[in-house]
């Protein structure tokens, strides 16, 4: 059983709903979130997980680039 399927809260600053989804900490403090974890990982909800999602959505498509197969 992971972290989220435990009932763990959103990591990001001032939010008290339950995570949906667990991401690397660096890559959601690069987008832009507030971020109160520590740790390797940080848990979203449902809406901050969208919010990363706009965000990041450049380097996400460079990083998929940098590993394709032309």
């Amino acid at each position: 059983m992971g972290v989220v399927s435990k009932g763990a809260k959103c990591n990001v600053d001032a939010c008290e709903n339950d995570g949906a989804r667990s991401l690397n900490t660096g890559k959601v403090e690069n987008a832009g979130l507030k971020v109160n974890s520590k740790g390797k990982k940080t848990i979203l909800c449902k809406d901050h997980y969208k919010e990363w999602k706009k965000e990041s959505k450049d380097d996400r498509d460079l990083e998929r680039a940098r590993f394709s197969k032309f």
